[in-house]
C-alpha cells in the first residue's frame, strides 16, 4: 500500500507523487520523483471502479497491466515512453518518462492554429509514431490535440495517452463493453462497431491535421447527435485552412475505411510539401491502391488524387459512399446512434438523413473540462459513452 513521505504519497516503495498534472475520465497524472533513480517521472493512476465485485475488478486490473506492458515495448522517439507498470494496493499504475510542456490542444487555446508547414511536420512525426505503434500491434483509437505533447525547447511530438489502446488480437481490455474516445476524432467504422485498425487512426489523424489548421475539428457540432450525423453521413468539409494539405487531409478522411490514405503514403505526401512547398496530388509512385468498384460506379483511377468523401453523379445529388453501401453498413450505421441516442429523445432517423446538419435536438456534449498539463500524458476527457 502506499505510504506518505513528507505529506507526499509513494507507491511501490519507490515513486513519490508530488503534484497532480491532469485529471480525466482515464485517470489522474502526477508528476512524481523516482527515489530509487532519483529521476522525475509522470504517474499515472488508473480510477478504481468500486462497483465492480472483487473478481471482476481484479479481471479488469489484469487486462489494463496486459496493455500496459505491451505499449512500454513500444520504442520510438515520438512515443511516450513507459519506464515501469506497479500495483500499489490493487491499484495499476503507469510510470512514463516526463515530457516538459503542453499540449497540442493548450497550444491551439493559447496561441491559435498553427501554419501548413508545422502541421505537415507534425503529421509526419505522428505517422511516425503510429507505424511503430500498429508494426507492434498496438491501436491508439484516441488520438487528438490532447494527447499530443510539443516539449518545451525542442517541440518535440509526442504522442501519449495509450490509455484506451488496443493490442491486435486480443478482447479489448479497458472498454467494458462501452464505446470509449473522442467522437468527433473517431473514425465512422467504429462508430458503428465494424471494425478497429490501423486505418481508424489515421481517419483520427486527418481530423487532427485540420483541427491544428484551423483550430476546430470538422466534426465539432453543438451536440452529440450533430458529432455521430458528422462523422457517419454528414458531407466532409476541410477548412479553407487545409488547402495545401488537402491531398492528404481528403486521403485520410475517406470514409471508406479500405480506400483510406495509409501511413506510407501520407507520410511520403507531407514530407514532399515540406520539401517543395507543394503536396503531390497524387500517391507516389509505386503505390498500388486497392481499386474497389462501387455498385453502378467505375473504379477510382490509381493516377488520380485521392477520391473526395462524396462524388457527383449525373443528374446531381451526392453519391453514397462504398463504405455505407455496402450490405448491413447503413443498419449499422443506424444501431450506433440508436445507442448512443438512446434515453436522449433524438430519432436516429432524423440523424440519418442528409438534409440537415444532424444536430437532432439539445443533447449536449459532456465532455470534461481538459486540465492543461505541464509535463507528461494527460488522461483523455472522454465525451458520453454509449453502451449498445
Amino acid at each position: 500500500m502506499g505510504t506518505e513521505g513528507h505529506n507526499r504519497r509513494v507507491i511501490a516503495g519507490r515513486y513519490r507523487l508530488e503534484e497532480k498534472l491532469g485529471r480525466g475520465g482515464m485517470g489522474v497524472v502526477w508528476r512524481a520523483t523516482d527515489q530509487l533513480l532519483g529521476r522525475g517521472v509522470a504517474v499515472k493512476e488508473l480510477p478504481y471502479d468500486d462497483t465492480l465485485s472483487a473478481a471482476e475488478a481484479r479481471r479488469q486490473r489484469d487486462r489494463t497491466l496486459r496493455e500496459a506492458r505491451a505499449v512500454a515495448q513500444l520504442s520510438h522517439p515520438h512515443i511516450i515512453v513507459v519506464h515501469d507498470v506497479v500495483e500499489d494496493a490493487e491499484r495499476p499504475y503507469i510510470v512514463m518518462e516526463l515530457v516538459e510542456g503542453g499540449t497540442l490542444a493548450d497550444r491551439l487555446a493559447g496561441r491559435g492554429p498553427v501554419d501548413p508547414a508545422e502541421a505537415a511536420r507534425i503529421g509526419v512525426d505522428l505517422l511516425g509514431a503510429l507505424r511503430a505503434a500498429h508494426a507492434s500491434g498496438v491501436l491508439h483509437r484516441d488520438l487528438k490535440p490532447d494527447n499530443v505533447l510539443l516539449e518545451s525547447g525542442t517541440d518535440r511530438v509526442v504522442l501519449t495517452d495509450f490509455g484506451i489502446a488496443q493490442v491486435q488480437g486480443a478482447p479489448t481490455l479497458t472498454e467494458n463493453g462501452s464505446f470509449v474516445g473522442s467522437p468527433e476524432y473517431t473514425a465512422p467504422e467504429r462508430m458503428s462497431g465494424v471494425r478497429t485498425g490501423p486505418e481508424s487512426d489515421l481517419w483520427s489523424l486527418g481530423a487532427l491535421l485540420c483541427t491544428a489548421l484551423s483550430g476546430e475539428s470538422p466534426f465539432h457540432r453543438d451536440s452529440l447527435g450533430g458529432v455521430l450525423h458528422a462523422v457517419v453521413v454528414g458531407d466532409i468539409r476541410p477548412p479553407a485552412e487545409a488547402g495545401p494539405l488537402l491531398p492528404v487531409v481528403h486521403g485520410l478522411l475517406e470514409r471508406d475505411p479500405d480506400r483510406r490514405l495509409d501511413a506510407d503514403r501520407a507520410e511520403r505526401m507531407l514530407r514532399a510539401f515540406l520539401t517543395t512547398g507543394r503536396t503531390p496530388p497524387a500517391p507516389p509512385p509505386g503505390y498500388a491502391p486497392v481499386l474497389r468498384v462501387v455498385p453502378g460506379g467505375r473504379p477510382p483511377d490509381p493516377a488520380g488524387p485521392p477520391p473526395a468523401p462524396t462524388a457527383a453523379v449525373p443528374g446531381g445529388g451526392p453519391r453514397e459512399e462504398p463504405f455505407l453501401r455496402q450490405p448491413g453498413r447503413r443498419v449499422l450505421v443506424a444501431a450506433v446512434l440508436v445507442a448512443a441516442m438512446a434515453g436522449a429523445g433524438i430519432s436516429a432517423a432524423a440523424l440519418l438523413r442528409g438534409d440537415g446538419d444532424g444536430d437532432g435536438g439539445p443533447v449536449p456534449t459532456s465532455s470534461a473540462p481538459r486540465t492543461p498539463a505541464t509535463g507528461s500524458a494527460s488522461p483523455s476527457s472522454h465525451a458520453p459513452t454509449a453502451t449498445p
